[in-house]
């Protein structure tokens, strides 16, 4: 897993504000929720990971360049 620059944190931070709703697309983890899972986001740490409270109670966040999600409250 790659680290990104301050300036990609900082868009994923303005692009996933804590309370949005999003989509799981893609997590490569034994542990994940399905795909598909809705979640709300509590916040954009300093390693670019979205932390999530989904809806099926996982608590997993979505890992800049391994995982995907979407928002889907504004589209």
């Amino acid at each position: 897993m790659r680290t990104p620059r301050p300036e990609i944190v900082e868009h994923l931070r303005e692009g996933f504000p804590a309370g949005c709703r999003v989509e799981l697309l893609r997590m490569d983890d034994v542990q994940a929720p399905p795909i598909g899972t809705l979640g709300t986001v509590v916040g954009v740490d300093s390693v670019g990971t979205i932390h999530v409270n989904w809806d099926n109670g996982c608590g997993l966040g979505v890992a800049y360049g391994e995982d995907a999600c979407r928002r889907i409250d504004h589209d």
